[in-house]
């Protein structure tokens, strides 16, 4: 991943061995290979960059954006969500520590049952930064909860 600010640029281990070369580590910024410390708000651009990326590698997967869907509704036991998928318990469980981890669901055990919900505001960000663009629309949550609800009630593909 290579970031580019200004003419400022900060690149991760990944970037380097891509790119074939030789670039600062995260928390130096190219020209001046100062520490990201002494620029908070490049910090804060880090971070969010970092949650963005998680958030939307979280919604590419098309059994997690059903996950979300059915959790639009009420919250759920594990084993609730895992009933419609033709996939073993494991496998939802790893599909749920994928959106957990990007903050769009929370779990939270209740005597034995592990109970999942849906953390809308996780989205938000991504909103707002798909806003900044200027070509989208603020997201419509109602609109969103209808546009999954039509798509989970048609067949899939294939």
């Amino acid at each position: 991943m290579l970031l580019l600010l200004n003419d400022i640029f900060v690149s991760s281990v990944s970037a380097s061995q891509a790119f074939g070369a030789s670039f600062p580590k995260i928390g130096q910024i190219g020209i001046f290979n100062l520490p990201v410390d002494d620029f908070p708000m490049l910090r804060q651009v880090i971070a969010m960059s970092h949650a963005l990326d998680t958030v939307f590698a979280a919604l590419a997967d098309p059994t997690r954006r059903a996950i979300l869907s059915m959790l639009l509704e009420d919250d759920m036991a594990v084993t609730d969500v895992a009933e419609p998928f033709e996939m073993s318990l494991a496998a939802i469980s790893k599909h749920l520590v994928v959106l957990a981890r990007a903050g769009l669901i929370s779990q939270e055990q209740r005597g034995r049952v592990k109970w999942c919900k849906l953390e809308p505001d996780a989205l938000r960000a991504a909103s707002v930064w798909m806003q900044g663009f200027g070509q989208f629309e603020p997201v419509n949550l109602d609109a969103f909860e209808r546009f999954l609800a039509t798509e989970l009630e048609s067949p899939p593909d294939g």
